[in-house]
């Protein structure tokens, strides 16, 4: 769970003595402040120059460091840029073809007439598809941009760099071709039509952003209509990393996860996919609380119990997690010692991890590394490796589980950019997804 918040380079000169650079990071902190990538761009004699990363909570916050900085001795903000704006200019994703086009040999191989017999070759055997072009290693990357990150119902063109973004990591992770799909309409009807008409370009579906409650139909008819994998990543790409937090925890705090009771705050689209996971995977009571009578029913469906209140809740479970987006919505009192706490909510989650451990938790975590990049580029590459017309609950646990096992002693989960992950998770979701397919051929 994001919310909104604000990036910027701090360009910052320092005297060349050891401890002005911490000086300049608690001046950061003390005003509320989150340092990320710190760079060195020039060291001389008497000064050194860096650039650091800077993330707020607004512009407000960001002038009230700039002015804690300066006003240290010998030290100065030498410019505020905007390397997040920078970054997208001109987009972050181009088409580019595999094959180089030097000769008239080479345009009659690529173009007419030697692809003529390609397409007769497809058109006798659609199947074929798949292995002479790129439709079997593209993903469609589908909005209606009604919930993009933290910023609610600003629409599919605004949400096009959430979009971009995606494409890059499916590419860079899983070698996977995305393609952003704008759509100018959340009616579930237009929105299911819209995709079926264009599904056969694809070899598989992944659903952004879209908000609830009208997610939850949109999804569940293209599974039932299409025989291509279809995952909205914002329900279960976060179900699988949050299943993988969830076990580390209990692997840390010597909590058996399937005879643990499990308390979910919040259920909307990322909240209900959680608590689905979690009975999914064996765990023998999942509850939940929420204030939108649609989400209880939801919740009760799949086999979870409703809770009244926050309090209740908290009283009743051994393992917290929360998807509220709501800060500070967990107070210190109500936790329970020995309890597992994951506050999910990033940057601001329902409770600081210290805040927890003081309050007697066992464990607790924020949202900041539980991160959807995770899961979705190996669970697609997978699936398409094995060429599965879905996306099934037994390859999602066993992403989770390929997550788990790639997590260094420590840590909750592995680092988003370690290639491993992805590759472990690509073949974990394949190995079952062959196993499903040779199950149906079998019966």
């Amino acid at each position: 769970m994001s919310v909104q918040n604000i990036m910027r380079n701090l360009i910052v000169e320092t005297p060349s003595q050891p401890g002005n650079l911490a000086k300049v990071a608690k001046a950061i902190g003390d005003q509320g402040g989150n340092i990320g990538d710190i760079k060195t761009l020039k060291i001389g004699t008497l000064s050194t120059v860096r650039d650091i990363s800077c993330t707020c909570e607004d512009l407000a916050q960001l002038d009230e460091i700039v002015k804690a900085i300066n006003k240290l001795k010998y030290i100065s903000v030498r410019a505020v840029s905007d390397d997040v704006m920078k970054a997208h200019e001109g987009g972050k994703i181009h088409m580019t073809s595999k094959i180089d086009v030097r000769s008239v040999g080479d345009l009659r191989r690529i173009y007419t007439p030697g692809v003529a017999s390609v397409c007769q070759e497809i058109h006798r055997s659609p199947e074929k598809a798949h292995y002479f072009t790129s439709i079997g290693n593209t993903v469609a990357i589908v909005t209606d941009g009604t919930a993009i990150l933290g910023l609610g119902n600003i629409g599919s063109v605004a949400g096009m760099p959430v979009m971009e973004g995606k494409a890059v990591l499916f590419d860079q992770f899983a070698g996977i071709s995305g393609v952003p799909i704008l759509l100018n309409t959340s009616d579930p009807d237009e929105v299911v039509e819209t995709i079926g008409h264009i599904a056969q370009g694809f070899g598989g579906i992944l659903l952004e952003d879209i908000g609830s409650p009208h997610c939850f139909e949109i999804e569940e008819r293209l599974k039932k209509d299409l025989t291509i994998p279809v995952m909205h990543d914002d329900q279960h790409g976060t179900a699988v990393v949050t299943l993988a937090a969830a076990l580390s925890a209990c692997r840390y705090t010597g909590i058996n996860l399937k005879q643990a009771v499990v308390g979910q705050i919040g259920l909307g689209a990322a909240g209900l996919a959680i608590s689905r996971m979690l009975l999914e995977y064996g765990v023998k009571e999942v509850c939940g609380s929420d204030l939108q009578e649609s989400s209880l029913v939801r919740l009760r469906s799949f086999g979870g119990t409703v809770m009244n209140s926050i309090e209740e809740l908290m009283e009743h479970c051994d393992i917290i997690i929360a998807t509220t987006g709501v800060s500070g919505l967990i107070k210190p009192e109500l936790v329970r010692k020995g309890q597992i706490i994951l506050a999910l909510s990033n940057p601001f989650p329902e409770i600081t991890p210290e805040d927890a451990l003081e309050a007697g938790a066992a464990y607790a975590a924020d949202g900041r590394l539980v991160n959807n990049v995770l899961g979705f580029p190996g669970i697609f590459r997978g699936a398409l490796n094995a060429s599965a017309q879905s996306i099934t609950y037994p390859m999602l646990l066993a992403a989770a589980k390929a997550i788990v096992d790639a997590t260094h002693n420590g840590d909750l989960v592995p680092h988003p950019l370690d290639p491993n992950v992805h590759a472990a998770v690509a073949k974990a979701v394949e190995r079952v997804a062959l196993k499903e397919m040779n199950e149906k051929v079998t019966i």
